[in-house]
């Protein structure tokens, strides 16, 4: 065994060494969502034990994890933790939309103002049914939020994600019109070459503005939002020419073998829409967090975000990780369209109409702060609201008031360096009364 190989062992062993209790910890989650309650689908008092320990097993994960941390870290200050300030800046903006939304309805409607409110509250967390709901409209935007938040964190503002997502479903769903070979082989086959499908439709679209702006310096947001629009016209040609139904004016169903299977979803979440299209998007979160904490590549990538000259000059190949980054941006926003068209019941329009997750995907990124894991808790937050806004027709309001709350959100979070002062002032100020220090010291340290 050469001294590489042996390295690469001894860097595989000590990774298990290291992280072997957030492995059983994901395994031991893995089973009791994905394997155990299909033997207990009729019995409802097991199931509700079974929610009980996934949620258990989760929180006492992440309280060790902060257990960990401040034993680690006994001397760690808030104010300086750059993360927790953007999280307190995202709490912050989340707040105000949410202030603003109250006092709209207040305006509007005041007797079922706060009983409204509180359904906005709920959520997708008002029952079982809600909260898969939840999860089900999240994935799409939590995977065009992923796109979206690649791309930034290496420097560059994909726009294009609505003409990726685009290639992308109607990729997808051509496969699974049309490859029906392949459902009668195996069915499962069949939706993950759709995905794959998808995927590469996806990643050829961003390449474009990849190569455009690696070569010819081309700005990406302005050759992106252009491919937006070619994006929009090729699927409305493509499906009339290749997998339209003239009798209902739209594409064709895809074949039931390519439809996204639940995964067992079903017996936790009785009678809602969800499917396994959140496992998929919780393993691109994990594997996007890998790439961009722990890699080479990965690394090389926010190089040339931060700085494109001085990573040409520390010897990395600039335009190459440029088109890199934007192929796998562009991929992420085609599994997106992928997955959000493989569904029984939902089809693909001949419409020359933007499809709107890809924009929102941008809002969401802004509110996870371009992190893996903070776009997925973004896009589960954006479900609930979505899910809020759909029993808010409960009372006399209409659901574009989740659609304002949003907006007010967003508008508040581009403001992240404002709120962010005060954070950062509010944080030294608490902690120099845990330190008896007088409030002028406070002071003078911001100045």
């Amino acid at each position: 065994m050469n001294d590489k190989a042996r390295e690469r062992r001894h860097k595989i062993l000590n990774f298990f060494l290291d992280n072997w209790i957030g492995l059983i910890t994901g395994s031991v989650l893995f089973l009791l969502v994905f394997f155990i309650p299909q033997f207990f689908a009729n019995n409802d008092a097991m199931l509700l034990i079974i929610r009980g320990l996934i949620v258990g097993v989760a929180f006492g994960y992440i309280l060790y994890k902060l257990l960990l941390f401040r034993r680690n870290n006994s001397g760690f200050k808030a104010s300086e933790s750059k993360l927790l300030v953007d999280v307190a800046g995202s709490i912050i903006a989340i707040l105000t939309g949410l202030l603003f939304g109250l006092i709209l309805m207040l305006i509007v409607n005041p007797g079922q103002a706060f009983g409204g409110f509180f359904i906005i509250l709920q959520g997708g967390f008002r029952n079982i049914k809600s909260f898969g709901d939840m999860i089900y409209f999240s994935v799409p935007i939590i995977l065009t939020g992923l796109s979206v938040a690649f791309a930034f964190r290496t420097g560059l503002f994909n726009i294009g994600a609505t003409g990726q997502l685009t290639m992308g479903a109607f990729t997808a769903v051509f496969i699974g019109v049309k490859f029906v070979s392949l459902g009668e082989f195996s069915p499962f086959l069949h939706w993950l070459f759709a995905i794959f499908g998808a995927m590469v439709a996806g990643a050829l679209w961003g390449a474009i503005p990849g190569l455009l702006k690696a070569y010819r310096n081309v700005n990406e947001v302005v050759s992106s939002i252009m491919l937006n629009y070619v994006a929009m016209y090729l699927n409305t040609m493509f499906i009339v020419k290749y997998i339209y139904n003239r009798d209902y004016a739209r594409a064709l169903a895809p074949e039931l073998t390519a439809v996204t299977p639940a995964m067992n979803l079903q017996y936790l979440f009785p009678n809602s829409s969800i499917n396994g299209g959140i496992a998929v998007a919780v393993i691109v979160v994990i594997i996007l967090h890998i790439i961009l904490n722990k890699t080479t590549f990965g690394y090389e990538l926010k190089a040339v975000g931060f700085n494109r000259n001085a990573s040409k000059y520390a010897g990395m190949n600039s335009k190459r990780n440029i088109v890199y980054a934007m192929v796998i941006s562009g991929a992420i926003a085609g599994l997106a369209g992928g997955l959000m068209f493989l569904v029984d019941g939902k089809f693909l329009q001949p419409l020359n109409a933007l499809i709107p997750e890809g924009f929102t995907g941008i809002a969401i990124s802004l509110l996870g702060l371009s992190s893996p894991f903070g776009v997925l808790l973004a896009g589960l937050f954006y479900g609930s609201l979505k899910q809020g806004g759909f029993y808010l027709q409960l009372y006399s309001f209409t659901p574009e008031i989740i659609d304002i709350i949003i907006a007010v959100i967003i508008y508040a979070s581009a403001l992240g360096l404002f709120l962010q002062k005060f954070v950062i002032r509010a944080m030294k100020k608490r902690e120099m009364q845990l330190e008896n220090l007088p409030e002028e010291i406070v002071e003078g340290s911001e100045s």
